[in-house]
């Protein structure tokens, strides 16, 4: 079994430039203060984060958030089984870093696993290419949406790389109310915070207007691509539409830290027909999050999903159960 230190697994993560961002060793730090514990394994050209989290009577689930890393993933899963047999473990969920219509591909990889319905991350998100000039961006958004960032800019919205949690957490906490997301604990963005932004992977931005914050976001970088994790705005001032010249100014600093990539994270999880189709007449969950989303001239993908690898058949079972009727998991 080759389970590796947080050093050894950064230097393989940095031979493979295309890792997401859920997979790395400060990722793993982050979950590993809250609630879960990491493992990282190397097999031959294939590599895994494993994070557990603690059940009653010393049982675990196992989860591999957008991995395995590398190719030949089959000679991981005998690895990994034993490490999760250790955790007492009900079952393993993978979540691979693929788009459809990869999945019969990945079937290959997923001998002795069973296609899960339920997946943790979001299956639909909205990519941005980072292509070109910023006037070509400008040029791949929808018309209004480009009014609209200049419109904050002319009505005076000043955008700022910001430290201070307490700003971003109190933000959060009116967002969390007006829309009924869920909020993390200022600890949690602190502790994120504090493991990314020494090496310039992630970055606070705030809108203000008159020194007024207005909205902000928390964004990350790892490879060539960049990830819109979390987002807040208050209720004042939204017709100067601060947070359409925030996601503008989190594509521009992407851009200077050479991503190719800007993904805006969930959106319903709809064929995007659909939700062109019905975007204008619903509000409920994601809804209008897509409509502030879709302007930006990004790309509409789905991830291939989730495969579960079930170690304990009865308690899997009770575990979906109580799982559908919670309807939580963890976010990124």
């Amino acid at each position: 079994m080759t389970i590796v230190n947080a050093v050894e697994w950064d230097r393989f993560i940095d031979a493979h430039q295309n890792a997401h961002i859920l997979q790395t060793s400060a990722w793993g730090a982050l979950k590993s203060r809250f609630g879960w514990s990491a493992a990282q394994v190397i097999s031959g050209s294939a590599g895994a984060q494993i994070l557990f989290r603690k059940l009653p009577l010393g049982l675990s689930v196992a989860y591999i958030p957008k991995g395995p890393i590398g190719s030949g993933w089959k000679s991981l899963w005998s690895e990994i089984d034993e490490i999760c047999r250790k955790h007492q473990a009900i079952f393993l969920k993978v979540e691979p870093d693929s788009f459809e219509p990869e999945d019969q591909q990945l079937n290959n990889e997923f001998d002795g696993f069973v296609k899960a319905g339920q997946s943790i991350q979001p299956r639909r998100t909205i990519v941005v290419e980072l292509s070109g000039s910023e006037e070509d961006w400008m040029m791949r958004m929808k018309q209004k949406t480009r009014y609209n960032i200049r419109l904050a800019q002319k009505k005076e919205v000043k955008i700022r790389q910001i430290d201070d949690l307490n700003i971003f957490q109190n933000l959060m906490e009116v967002t969390g109310d007006r829309d009924g997301f869920g909020v993390h604990s200022i600890a949690y963005y602190q502790q994120a915070y504090k493991l990314f932004s020494p090496t310039k992977q992630c970055v606070i931005l705030l809108a203000e207007y008159e020194s007024e914050p207005l909205a902000a976001l928390m964004i990350f970088r790892q490879g060539k691509r960049a990830w819109y994790f979390y987002g807040a705005s208050n209720n004042e001032h939204r017709n100067r539409m601060p947070t359409y010249l925030l996601q503008w100014e989190a594509m521009r600093w992407a851009g200077e830290m050479g991503c190719e990539e800007y993904d805006l994270w969930g959106i319903p999880d709809y064929p995007e027909e659909q939700l062109e189709k019905d975007f204008q007449a619903r509000s409920d969950g994601l809804w209008g999050v897509y409509r502030f989303k879709r302007g930006f001239g990004g790309k509409v993908l789905r991830s291939t999903g989730s495969w579960d690898r079930i170690y304990k058949p009865l308690l899997y079972r009770a575990y979906l159960g109580w799982a559908r009727r919670k309807n939580t998991g963890t976010d990124s």
